[in-house]
């Protein structure tokens, strides 16, 4: 519930308050904002940090996604993942409330189409179509899992799992915040879907929908393409964003 709080706060947060900035100078309005690139590194930093923080007492799950796909690899048992995946919403919605509470605090700031949400269409920052959603979050949800599950692998370099799953969705923002804004994780989608409203509630299925399925393929084929079937060997099986 923390990581994922931290997740949102961290990720959610720079795209709120630090991605669209300006500072009046002689010349006029001049952008200092972080914009996508800062936002990418703020949801992978999020997630680098947890999983060092958190991985040892939880295995670090900040994402249902991620949850679902290491049970299916048999990295978790299934009777554990409902108090993971409730866990990840209510630690996203918690901080969607502090990122809205805070926002407030500036004269003028409207709620409605600016708390980071995710969505296609209309609500695609570059008005990408719901097949293009459905394909990107499914495809970089699935090589996310795959990343996760071969980083915490025992035959991989102990250690070095935090930073190759940071990396990872850092990198996967960088190619997705133009066409859905990046879900890969359904508690972060939640987190401010209804605060923001203009139709992002309505477009959340999506992003329950295909992160999940990207997980399931990814968990399912880990074993047969990669490998041994490692069950519940490794503490640490990852996050996400």
């Amino acid at each position: 519930m923390i990581g994922t709080f931290w997740l949102v706060l961290g990720g959610c947060g720079t795209a709120v308050f630090a991605a669209v900035q300006v500072a009046t100078a002689d010349t006029g309005d001049v952008p200092v904002g972080v914009g996508y690139l800062g936002v990418s590194l703020a949801f992978g930093l999020t997630v680098l940090t947890g999983v060092y923080a958190f991985g040892h007492l939880s295995g670090g799950h900040f994402n249902p996604a991620v949850t679902v796909g290491a049970a299916i690899a048999g990295r978790l048992p299934w009777a554990k993942t409902p108090v993971y995946i409730v866990s990840q919403v209510l630690g996203g919605l918690v901080a969607g409330t502090l990122i809205l509470v805070v926002a407030r605090g500036k004269d003028g700031f409207e709620a409605t189409g600016h708390m980071a949400a995710n969505g296609y269409g209309s609500n695609s920052p570059d008005g990408y179509g719901l097949l293009s959603a459905l394909i990107i979050e499914v495809v970089l949800t699935a090589i996310f899992v795959w990343v996760i599950l071969g980083a915490t692998d025992r035959r991989a370099p102990a250690g070095f799992a935090p930073l190759a799953i940071g990396l990872t969705l850092t990198l996967i923002h960088l190619i997705s915040i133009p066409i859905t804004n990046t879900s890969v994780n359904p508690a972060r989608s939640t987190a401010v879907a209804f605060f923001n409203g203009d139709g992002a509630v309505g477009q959340l299925w999506l992003f329950w929908v295909a992160p999940i399925l990207g997980a399931l393929i990814a968990g399912a084929l880990y074993g047969p393409l990669f490998g041994e079937r490692v069950k519940h060997t490794r503490v640490t099986t990852g996050a996400a964003a």
